[in-house]
């Protein structure tokens, strides 16, 4: 890759990460129902077609790191080496714990961000369909990672118990910050259990 096209790349990044950052920031402030398309692209400085080139509708500017996720578990199973796949996500999202991923930094920020969705129908319906499809992905890749079909149940009951897992593990994280207790012991706690419970569930099967 040219660092003529590398540099195109960087600077596409930089501008959807701005019209992220502007969009959150105004949805927190205002509500996300208050707030238009038109306001975020005159608030970052560009024009609407531009937010719609990054962003297909305005759900997807609230959960925007969903392409991220994908790639890290993505990465994570394919370099597993002789490893589960199973085992490959559970060490993943330990490590993005311990090492304060934005995915699962617990800091005054995302009691906003979460605050201002659950006030909005619109992103609460979103958040709930997101969390089936990154179910669904997850059962995908942990299918293909062991040549069977997508629609092998064990897969499928995989993705859900694992993605069912983190949701509360971070709802437990954001109550203990809420009240001054510590949101990553009380996320590992819950994911632990969860992951022992999958371990529990899975086991007879390839994926673990």
């Amino acid at each position: 890759m040219s660092n003529r096209i590398k540099l195109r790349d960087r600077k596409k990044e930089m501008t959807r990460q701005a019209i992220s950052n502007v969009a959150t920031r105004l949805f927190v402030e205002h509500g996300f129902d208050n707030v238009s398309v038109a306001d975020i692209a005159d608030e970052a400085d560009v024009a609407r077609k531009t937010v719609f080139n990054y962003f297909r509708r305005k759900e997807d500017l609230v959960f925007d790191r969903e392409d991220e996720v994908r790639e890290l578990v993505r990465k994570a199973i394919a370099d597993r080496g002789r490893q589960p796949p199973v085992r490959a996500f559970q060490a993943l999202m330990r490590e993005l714990v311990e090492a304060q991923h934005p995915l699962f930094r617990i800091t005054e920020r995302p009691i906003q961000f979460w605050r201002m969705v659950a006030e909005s129908p619109a992103l609460t319906t979103h958040a709930r369909e997101l969390q089936v499809t990154l179910a669904d992905d997850l059962s995908g890749m942990l299918s293909d990672a062991v040549g069977r079909t997508h629609s092998d149940p064990d897969a499928r009951l995989a993705g859900a118990m694992l993605m069912a897992t983190l949701v509360v593990a971070y709802g437990e994280a954001l109550r203990a910050f809420r009240e001054k207790a510590e949101p990553e012991a009380a996320l590992l706690s819950v994911m632990n259990r969860g992951f022992a419970g999958v371990d529990v569930a899975l086991a007879g099967t390839p994926y673990i």
